[in-house]
């Protein structure tokens, strides 16, 4: 398992907005700063143009007692001296860097340009998921419904196959089931492929058989039992494509896209006040 190192640099960013303009310019030379030096209240005083008490104030800010302690805790970013970390921390962050490692290796950017394209060119776009992959699913729907697209999530049974009177071929069916075996979902995925949807599936088993079934197979990283969700949530994989679809889609049209999403934003903010 990989070693781990505690850093404060997550702390100083979870911060900055609470920061005054000098305690910014402070901030902003600990992110960014790449290099072993002197780390003295005087010699990073003299180096930022700000006094020793702003230094002071800056690590109070962040949960120090002074500035003391606060570069005692930074200086181990530049040792080699790893900190112990417990196994089942080590574990959930090393499944979800082996997911991202394995989710790189598999991202096609041409599959995802074209599936972006195709949900500016379609009407509306279903997304069907059960279990996590349902969350999954409800989770695609607010974010692309805040670009302007007219998104329904369905996570139920039922409802999936009733939605089959509604599918035309305006329409874009989108089935997230990372085993690759939710019976309901495949089932109202080749419903829609009749009526002539484009059908695209999320899942982590390559099937020879899906590519004759839908039109676009999109490969997710898995790792052992990530399904029953015993180490992280077994959605992670899927919310990573969400996320590059996401930005693939801005990407196309950032002008306009971002003016919708400021656009709910505004609604929202009208209706709370």
């Amino acid at each position: 398992m990989k070693e781990y190192e505690k850093s404060v640099i997550p702390l100083i960013e979870s911060n900055i907005d609470n920061f005054t303009n000098v305690e910014k310019t402070i901030a902003y030379f600990f992110i960014n700063n790449r290099d072993k030096m002197d780390f003295s209240a005087k010699e990073v005083s003299a180096r930022l143009f700000v006094s020793e008490a702003a230094l002071s104030r800056f690590a109070k800010k962040i949960g120090f007692p002074g500035y003391r302690e606060f570069i005692f805790q930074y200086q181990k970013t530049f040792t080699e001296g790893k900190e112990i970390v417990e196994d089942y921390i080590k574990e959930a962050l090393n499944t979800y860097e082996e997911l991202l490692g394995k989710s790189y290796n598999l991202i096609d950017s041409r599959q995802i340009k074209r599936i972006t394209q195709l949900f500016s060119a379609k009407k509306r776009i279903y997304i069907y998921g059960m279990g996590s992959s349902g969350l999954a699913a409800q989770e695609f729907k607010m974010r692309f419904m805040r670009m302007g697209l007219d998104v329904e999530s369905i996570t139920d049974t039922h409802l999936l196959a009733m939605n089959s009177v509604r599918i035309n071929s305006d329409c874009v069916v989108l089935g997230i089931t990372i085993s690759g075996a939710t019976k309901e979902v495949l089932t109202a995925m080749e419903k829609a492929k009749e009526k002539s949807a484009v059908t695209i599936l999320i899942t982590s088993k390559k099937n020879s058989a899906f590519k004759d079934l839908f039109d676009e197979v999109v490969l997710v990283s898995v790792k052992k039992n990530l399904e029953y969700g015993n180490i992280i949530s077994p959605q992670f994989p899927v919310l990573l494509i969400i996320d590059i679809l996401y930005a693939s889609y801005i990407r196309e049209d950032r002008k306009k896209r971002e003016e919708a999403y400021d656009a709910t934003v505004y609604a929202i903010f009208d209706r709370n006040t």
